[in-house]
C-alpha cells in the first residue's frame, strides 16, 4: 500500500467522523460558545478547516508553516454560520484529499521544514495530525451539542 492511500484513509477517517459527530448542529447553533471567550459553534468548524489547510500549506512551502496565530485566529473568527464553515470543510478535505493523491512515497517522506511544528518529521506526519486534531474539534463540538439538548451520533458508524 502506498503512503499517499495511507493518508488517504486517515483523511476519509477524519472527514467521516467528523462529519456524523457534528452532522445534528443546525445552522441555528451557529453563534453558540459554552461562554464569553471560546469560539462558536461556527468558528470551531471553520478552525478545523483552516487547520487542515495550514498543515497542507505550511508542509510543502519551504518556510514551513505560518505561525502568525493573531491573523489565523481572525480569519476564523469571523466565521458566523456553520453552513459556511461546512462548506469551508469540505473545501479543505478535497484540496488535501487531491494534494495527497498526486504525491509519491518519496515526496511523502521528505522532512518538514525545520522548525517548532513537526521539524523534521516526513510530511506523511501531517496526516495524523490532521486526523488527531479533527477528533478533538469533534469531541469539543460534542459537548457543544449535549449543551443544547442534542444527543450527537457515534462518531464511527450509523446507529
Amino acid at each position: 500500500m502506498s503512503l499517499a492511500h495511507q493518508a488517504l484513509i486517515e483523511l476519509q477517517a477524519a472527514h467521516e467522523y467528523f462529519n456524523r459527530s457534528t452532522r445534528n448542529l443546525a445552522e441555528a447553533h451557529s453563534n453558540f460558545a459554552p461562554a464569553d471567550g471560546m469560539m462558536t459553534a461556527a468558528q470551531q468548524v471553520a478552525h478545523v478547516a483552516h487547520t487542515i489547510d495550514w498543515f497542507v500549506e505550511g508542509a510543502f512551502r519551504p518556510e514551513g508553516f505560518d505561525l502568525n496565530w493573531e491573523e489565523h485566529a481572525k480569519i476564523v473568527g469571523s466565521c458566523t454560520s456553520l453552513e459556511q464553515a461546512r462548506a469551508w470543510f469540505e473545501r479543505a478535505m478535497a484540496n488535501a484529499t487531491a494534494r495527497v493523491t498526486s504525491l509519491s512515497d518519496a515526496e511523502l517522506l521528505e522532512a518538514l521544514p525545520e522548525g517548532p511544528i513537526m521539524g523534521g518529521a516526513p510530511r506523511m506526519a501531517i496526516f495524523g495530525a490532521i486526523n488527531d486534531h479533527t477528533a478533538h474539534h469533534r469531541g469539543a463540538l460534542t459537548v457543544y451539542a449535549r449543551l443544547n439538548g442534542i444527543v450527537p451520533p457515534m462518531p464511527y458508524m450509523d446507529a
